[in-house]
């Protein structure tokens, strides 16, 4: 699903090394989605514009939590054998002509409160009417800028940059770090690619909780045992 993960002219005819890291992954839902209730229905990309997607459905029992303070809701979608999970975080509908309930979780995301959001604590098993869209997302992106703000320079540096643990050649500095993704979410499960705090309440539920993606959110696959985040991403249209 990776394919040319460097753009012509990224490497130049000086490159001494290229470093490249890629990871896939495939897995198909517990409980798959049944491909003749997929319909037609519209996904909201704000408050005045919508488009046409593929819309699927499933009822089962899944967990589901809340954020309350954000009105949003999150659900956990298993792999077979649930050693791996989707979980989408769903802000409220949309207010105004913006994606403001998703800019709220956005603005209060760290690691701890992802896993808290998501912990067997605040969230409980009910039974939900899912509507999810199938889409496929790809997007590659330069990690230069991102790495030196996080404190990664010297190796940008020719002056500094120290990779002798990596090669006898003194003269290796990094020029490029090229980050590509690919995710595809349909009736089967999930393909995807990768090269490269709000109060959470119980609250009581009626017989059956409607989970309606129809506008954007936010999604992760975790590895459960670990709690590591495989992939992370947003939908704002499919």
């Amino acid at each position: 699903k990776i394919k040319e993960l460097f753009a012509p002219g990224v490497i130049d005819v000086n490159a001494l090394l290229v470093l490249v890291n890629v990871v896939y992954f495939k897995a198909s839902w517990e409980h798959k989605f049944e491909e003749q209730k997929t319909v037609q229905r519209d996904f909201k990309l704000n408050k005045n514009e919508k488009k046409p997607v593929q819309m699927m459905y499933q009822k089962g029992t899944f967990k589901l939590g809340y954020i309350e303070e954000m009105g949003a809701q999150i659900l956990e979608l298993p792999y077979a054998q649930k050693s791996l999970s989707m979980i989408i975080l769903l802000p409220g509908d949309m207010a105004d002509g913006s994606t403001s309930g998703l800019e709220q979780i956005e603005s209060t995301m760290t690691y701890e409160n992802l896993m808290l959001w998501a912990s067997s604590e605040h969230m409980f098993e009910t039974t939900v009417e899912v509507h999810l869209p199938q889409f496929k997302l790809e997007g590659t992106f330069n990690l230069n800028e991102v790495l030196q703000e996080m404190g990664m320079t010297d190796v940008f540096n020719e002056s500094k940059a120290d990779l002798s643990a990596m090669s006898f050649a003194k003269s290796l500095v990094l020029s490029n770090v090229v980050h590509k993704t690919y995710v595809e979410v349909n009736e089967e499960g999930t393909v995807a690619a990768a090269g490269t705090g709000a109060a959470i309440v119980r609250r009581s539920l009626p017989l059956t909780e409607v989970f309606m993606a129809d506008h954007p959110f936010l999604f992760f696959i975790r590895h459960n045992p670990t709690n590591t985040i495989l992939f992370f991403g947003k939908l704002c249209s499919p």
